[in-house]
Order: structure tokens, then sequence, then C-alpha cells
């Protein structure tokens, strides 16, 4: 038995409608899916009645950008309850930061003589979460650009014309967030943040987990990140970050995390909802790490991870 814990759908930036992704994952064979949509939880709804249908466990889970000490991190909400007031309050001001990020893309755009509507990248994109792949999209829609990478690497790549930097919450701020919403807070591919530093200081805050295998994790990454989680008592997860077909072939079910780390995820899950208060929103102070356990951390990063 095997899950896929990080997918995307329509209601961010994924090209698969819940139901496509649910069935997907069915002839695929696996056991369990999370959907994990950026700064939303619109469509757990959806998938949990569809996950239903085809027989597959779902997790509601979502996806928030966050920084620490200069760093952009992606955090990942699992568990989260998808009704929470606190979490959709937060969400809607994240959503609106996302629209005006399009809207200042397209007048980048503007400015360098593509009359790109944000209107347009709006119809496309039609979810409350757009983001830049709308926006390449609608380049390639408008005849602007002959396919996503052309776009991606003439105007929004980052240094280019129409690059527009994101929001970030507080790593502190979302682990919060997520934990009072009910959920675990796991960090997404570390391995393409390269932050291992800052590892430390997220478990202080309450982080719950490593996101240790992912399509982009090379094996020796996978295993060092193992390693760390096992070191800091951390739950281990993993996923494909399938975001449909935007990206050419669907990465569903590339990686196919062993279900035993599910029921580890759900253990972990129960004892949490079992001791803390989720009623309120309560960003906790960094503690240190005791000094054994930074010496085995250290142990294990002496450098930043670098293959």
């Amino acid at each position: 038995m095997f899950a896929d814990l990080h997918l995307h759908t329509i209601f961010s930036d994924g090209t698969y409608t819940p139901e496509e992704l649910a069935d997907r994952a069915r002839q695929l064979g696996l056991a369990a899916i999370a959907l994990t949509d950026h700064d939303t939880v619109e469509g757990c709804a959806r998938m949990t009645l569809a996950c239903k249908k085809a027989g597959i466990e779902f997790l509601p889970a979502t996806e928030l950008t966050a920084e620490l000490d200069g760093n952009e991190l992606h955090l990942l909400g699992y568990f989260v309850d998808s009704q929470n007031p606190r979490l959709l309050a937060e969400m809607a001001e994240f959503q609106k930061v996302r629209q005006n990020r399009i809207r200042e893309m397209v007048a980048r755009l503007n400015q360098h003589n593509i009359p790109l509507q944000a209107d347009a990248v709006f119809a496309i994109a039609n979810c409350r979460s757009p983001g830049r792949p709308h926006v390449a999209r609608a380049l390639v829609m408008g005849g602007f650009c002959a396919n996503l990478d052309e776009a991606f690497e003439r105007f929004l790549k980052k240094n280019r014309p129409a690059w527009v930097p994101k929001f970030k919450i507080s790593a502190l701020e979302a682990i919060a967030l997520i934990h009072q919403a009910g959920g675990l807070a796991v960090m997404a591919h570390p391995g393409l943040n390269r932050t291992d530093g800052i590892i430390p200081d997220l478990v202080s805050a309450g982080l719950d987990g490593l996101e240790c295998f992912h399509t982009k994790h090379s094996h020796s990454a996978s295993e060092h990140y193992l390693r760390l989680a096992k070191e800091l008592n951390l739950a281990i997860t993993g996923g494909s970050d399938c975001h449909g077909l935007s990206k050419g072939k669907p990465l569903i079910g590339t990686v196919r995390l062993p279900y035993e780390y599910v029921e580890k995820l759900k253990s972990k899950s129960a004892n949490r909802k079992s001791v803390e208060p989720l009623n309120r929103l309560t960003v906790k102070p960094v503690q240190p790490l005791d000094a054994s356990t930074i010496q085995r951390f250290n142990a294990l990063t002496i450098q930043p991870f670098n293959e």
C-alpha cells in the first residue's frame, strides 16, 4: 500500500479536478492521497467525495509559502479543518495578495508591450489562488509565447521582466496557524530549499515533519532527510508535487510513500489533538533545542546538503 501526499488541483495551480485526480490515483492503485493546494482548502470537500467514490483514503491539507530568517520555505498542513474560521480568514487574505500579484505581473508585461489583461488570467485560473502558471498559460493562449517554458524564461522567472516576489507569511505564524486548525506542519521538499540550518528553529517552533520523498529529491537527498527526521523525531512524508498536465507528463504516483508513514502521520495527528487546544492562534517563541540534540543535528549537517 502506497500514498502520494503532495498533489494540486484546479483550486490552485493544477490542471486536474479533484474527481480526475482521485480517479487517476485509483488507476495507479494508491491507497491514500492528500490535496495540498496553495493557500486554499476549497477543493477538500469535492476531493473527500471523489476519494470515497474511488475507495481511496483522503487527507485534507494545504500548502503555505513561509519565510524564516530571509529563507523562503513551503509548509504543508496535514489534517487541517477545512472549516476552521481562523484558517479560512487568513487564507482569504493570502488569496487577495495572490490576486494583486497577478495584477502587478500583468502591469509589468504591459510595460514591455505585451497587451495581456488581468481578467484573461483570472478567467483561465478560475480559482481564488492564482499563480504564475496561470499567467504563463495566458501568455501562451494569447499567442505571446509558444509554450510555458518560454513564458517563464522570457518573463516570469526571478529577475525576468514580469517577476514579482511572493508574499510569505512568517514560518512561526504559519506553523501556529496550521496547529490551531488541527493540523500538522511539515516542511515541503527541503532538498530544494538548501536551508538545513533553519530546521532546528522550525522544530523549536513546533514543526511536525519533513517531506523526505519528493520528485526532485535524489536518493541521497531522501536518505539525508530521513536521517534528520528520525534524529529530530519528525514525521516522514512524501509526494510527487503533481500539478496535472501543466508541466508535461503528470507526476502523480511517481513518488510512492509506503503506507506505514501515513499511519504514523495519523497517529501523530491524533496525539496532537489530544493534548493541544485548537481554538486560538498562538505563535510559540523559539526555544533552543537541548545541547545533545543540537550536537546530533550538527553531526548530520556539518555542511548544507549539496550533491
